[in-house]
């Protein structure tokens, strides 16, 4: 199998994407760092996988970047390494731009990009160490475009990919490969556990993500590119076009997203 015995640390590992991504390794033999703020939830994630026994969980806040040290050498002390480090981890925001707190939008920031960043310093020794590595970063189409009610988010992830395609054009020598993940509309809870204008939990699954692509789906894309060692992918339905249709009709691509309603409340 692609990823027998291979050794993948996968934050946000208690629901959507990442649980399904744990499910779909383990099937597949690797052998699991599950991360996540939910302790209980990533209990239950290692008990639904293939040979539970060999799979650690890590309860983690991205957060709190101070812990991190600790968290890598416990991991390297149980696996001796670390093979793919799969950056999912993170919250969405519902606030329009005026209205969000600095206070929500300093823990958007700290969770979607220094959270992930902090991390990956913190295993890359290991895989330059042993010179390989793989680091996958699940961003969104929103890592291109901007829309209503998502200005921090959307930043976060702009963010991303500024820092992990320099960070790849360093380590390439070092057989570390990068690769950026970014899913359009996935069936996920990702909406309800958004953050509200003053950080409160947005509480509400929105439409477009109810009727998203399964997370199975979306599951079997990202395998593919890491198996093909793919440096960036898009998964979704029709919105995934944006990304190219905002580097070639710019201009379309902004009088669409004017046209884009966001109700608070």
């Amino acid at each position: 199998m692609r990823f027998a015995d291979q050794v993948i640390w996968i934050t946000g590992a208690s629901s959507g994407i990442g649980e399904g991504l744990a499910l779909a390794l383990a099937a597949q033999g690797a052998q699991l760092v599950l991360s996540s703020r939910r302790p209980n939830e990533l209990e239950r994630v290692r008990r639904a996988c293939a040979q539970p026994e060999r799979h650690l969980v890590w309860p983690l806040d991205l957060a709190q970047g101070e812990s991190f040290a600790a968290a890598v050498a416990q991991v390297q002390a149980r696996y001796g390494h670390v093979d793919v480090l799969i950056n999912n981890g993170g919250v969405s925001q519902r606030a329009l731009a005026t209205e969000a707190s600095a206070e929500s939008e300093r823990r958007l920031m700290e969770v979607d990009y220094f959270g992930p960043v902090a991390l990956t310093k913190a295993v890359l020794p290991v895989m330059r160490a042993q010179r390989s590595g793989r680091l996958v970063v699940i961003s969104s189409v929103m890592g291109y475009i901007g829309t209503p009610g998502r200005s921090t988010y959307a930043a976060a992830k702009h963010a991303l990919h500024g820092y992990f395609d320099s960070l790849r054009a360093e380590l390439w020598r070092e057989n570390i490969k990068v690769l950026l993940v970014c899913p359009g509309y996935v069936k996920t809870a990702v909406s309800a556990n958004a953050l509200g204008a003053t950080g409160e939990r947005h509480n509400r699954t929105d439409a477009t993500h109810e009727k998203g692509i399964p997370v199975e789906r979306c599951v079997r894309a990202i395998l593919r590119g890491m198996a093909a060692n793919r440096e960036e992918i898009a998964v979704g339905g029709p919105e995934i076009a944006a990304i190219w249709l905002k580097r070639w009709l710019p201009w379309l691509v902004s009088r669409v997203v004017r046209r884009m309603k966001f109700v608070t409340g």
